[in-house]
């Protein structure tokens, strides 16, 4: 895939991740202006460093990582609120029957990004434990154990969804 001069490299690169990129970044902020931004940024900051890439097959992950990156510094300088309660103590609430799309995001975006953002990776991205792990410096088990955490939420907070659209059948 990646052939020919760096910059022709590089441009092969953005041509082949920009969406999964912008899908990622959106998922993160929940604002298209800001996810182009940090999606721009992140090639920006790509482009820097791209003489240090070795392994054209990691450029995916690597991308990925500075993303992660680019959108923590948003918040460095702002105090978010967190909520110490654990994940299974947050109550979710399924109002109206919506569209399963609309209804899916709207169950993605009430988890705790700690929680979502693992998520996504593996079922968005298609990484593993272990390169989520690297993108989010975390170990493999806090990776594991908060994927597995968002689908248990996720379950139980679509079953009242899935049960209604069963009973409406």
């Amino acid at each position: 895939m990646f052939f020919g001069t760096q910059r022709a490299n590089f441009e092969a690169m953005v041509h082949a991740y920009s969406a999964d990129l912008f899908r990622f970044a959106y998922w993160l902020c929940r604002d298209r202006s800001v996810a182009e931004d940090l999606v721009q940024e992140t090639f920006t900051r790509a482009w820097a460093h791209w003489r240090e890439v070795s392994d054209e097959k990691a450029a995916k992950g690597w991308l990925l990582t500075i993303l992660h990156h680019e959108h923590a510094r948003l918040y460095e300088k702002k105090r978010v609120e967190i909520d110490e309660r654990e994940l299974d103590d947050i109550v979710f609430e399924a109002d109206a029957v919506l569209e399963t799309d609309l209804e899916m995001r709207n169950a993605l975006a009430t988890l705790p990004g700690q929680f979502r953002e693992p998520l996504l990776l593996q079922v968005l991205g298609g990484f593993s434990c272990a390169e989520i792990a690297a993108t989010l410096d975390t170990s493999e088990a806090n990776v594991m154990q908060r994927v597995s955490r968002a689908r248990k939420a996720l379950r139980r907070l679509l079953a009242p969804v899935v049960r209604n659209k069963e009973g409406t059948r």
